[in-house]
């Protein structure tokens, strides 16, 4: 599948947008999604519907192979080692949570620490400020740099003995800081701490092998990589999975009930109560084999160069000011306007049909350092062009004109 033709797949963008063909830079918040995917969650829907595990007929057990298969398909292809390593979440937030909640009923006392970055979204820190509360644990800041990016001479400054848990993005959804994870990970393991890293921008733009990365815990979000919304995977090492307690209660979760004890399913099961997402695992697996047809590399290649291409043009272009530049960079490029708010930003670019995402992006902490109370981002995705970003940088000379800005 040739990269210059990938439009096609996407209906989407047969569409017209306030009479303007659409150009979607907000893949960071949530990228669109092939004729593939679609077309399967309608299939299961009207032709293989049932739920999973529960019943022995036909569609049933049909419907169930159609799931783990997706899951066998995600151990594939971010190399875990164990297909049982690979649970179904409701999204990156819940695994997230699942991870938080659980090390802290089982891992977490009084007075230990957890390192976390200026980086991180909401959901890498609100699920364990709610440890701060209950528990008494305590929270350090890795600090962002002039770049807007985290050093491992920072991470590695801000460990004490006290600090059992790392928990840190892989890619800034914001400055686009693409994190130096293995050897943040290398160093925690060496001084015995966990490390959790938010996937959620890594795993649509980064070729990902658990086995080489090594981390404890992994969350993606599947609605970043052109799947369905509803649907997260969190990658947990088999270790860690069995020692940690269950993270909601329920059926499919349990092995057997007595009034007087409970015992708990195998992995993954132990962790996915209840009637989950079906249709939307079942149609991931698309996704999957989606950017597998097209190869990460490939993706990864393409979306370097509209990146680069990009900070080019919106760096010539008088009064917008690019926010990081860090060492590597991913498909990212945040921005501000001199003398306008970011939603006038927006709703300036949506009237030419240009599609970015304005605000704190989740990442309040980060606007709070940069001190700015938003800022306006363009985020690329597979189907993205070089005439895309020329038609940002229109919009934003438009935008400018409004203002009676140079």
């Amino acid at each position: 599948m040739k990269i210059e033709n990938i439009k096609d797949e996407f209906p989407i963008f047969d569409e017209k947008i306030l009479n303007n063909d659409l150009v979607y830079l907000d893949s960071a918040n949530s990228s669109q999604k092939p004729k593939v995917v679609a077309d399967k969650i309608n299939e299961f829907y009207t032709k293989q519907f049932s739920n999973v595990g529960r019943s022995v007929h036909y569609l049933a057990v049909a419907a169930t192979n159609l799931y783990e298969n997706t899951r066998s398909s995600v151990q594939k292809y971010i190399n875990a080692k164990d297909k049982n390593e690979i649970v179904f979440t409701k999204g990156a937030t819940e695994a997230l949570n699942l991870v938080a909640n659980t090390l802290g009923q089982k891992y977490l006392n009084d007075g230990d620490e957890i390192l976390i970055t200026e980086l991180e979204h909401h959901s890498n820190y609100v699920p364990w400020h709610f440890l701060r509360k209950s528990k008494n644990i305590k929270i350090n800041f890795a600090e962002v740099n002039d770049n807007g990016d985290i050093s491992l001479e920072d991470i590695e400054k801000k460990l004490t003995s006290k600090t059992k848990v790392i928990a840190i993005t892989h890619l800034s959804n914001v400055t686009g800081a693409i994190l130096p994870v293995k050897e943040i990970t290398d160093l925690a393991h060496s001084k015995g701490i966990i490390v959790v890293i938010d996937g959620c921008q890594g795993a649509p733009h980064l070729k990902l092998d658990m086995q080489d990365l090594d981390c404890d815990f992994y969350a993606i979000s599947c609605h970043k990589m052109y799947g369905p919304t509803g649907l997260g995977v969190l990658y947990g090492k088999k270790k860690w999975l069995e020692e940690l307690p269950p993270y909601q209660g329920g059926g499919g979760m349990i092995r057997e009930v007595k009034k007087d004890k409970i015992s708990y399913g195998d992995l993954p099961n132990k962790y996915e109560a209840g009637t989950m997402a079906t249709a939307q695992v079942i149609a991931f697996d698309q996704s999957i084999k989606f950017m597998e047809r097209i190869g990460i590399e490939n993706i990864m290649k393409h979306e370097a160069d509209l990146v680069e291409y990009g900070q080019e043009l919106l760096q010539k272009n008088n009064s917008v000011k690019l926010i990081g530049n860090p060492k590597n960079k991913g498909g990212v490029l945040s921005f501000t306007i001199e003398g306008v708010h970011p939603h006038d930003i927006a709703t300036i670019l949506d009237e030419d049909g240009v599609a970015i995402r304005a605000g704190h992006h989740c990442c309040q902490i980060l606007h709070d350092k940069l001190n700015i109370p938003a800022s306006a981002r363009a985020s690329v995705g597979i189907y993205n062009t070089k005439d895309d970003l020329d038609k940002l940088n229109e919009s934003i000379k438009h935008c400018k004109k409004i203002f009676n800005l140079k």
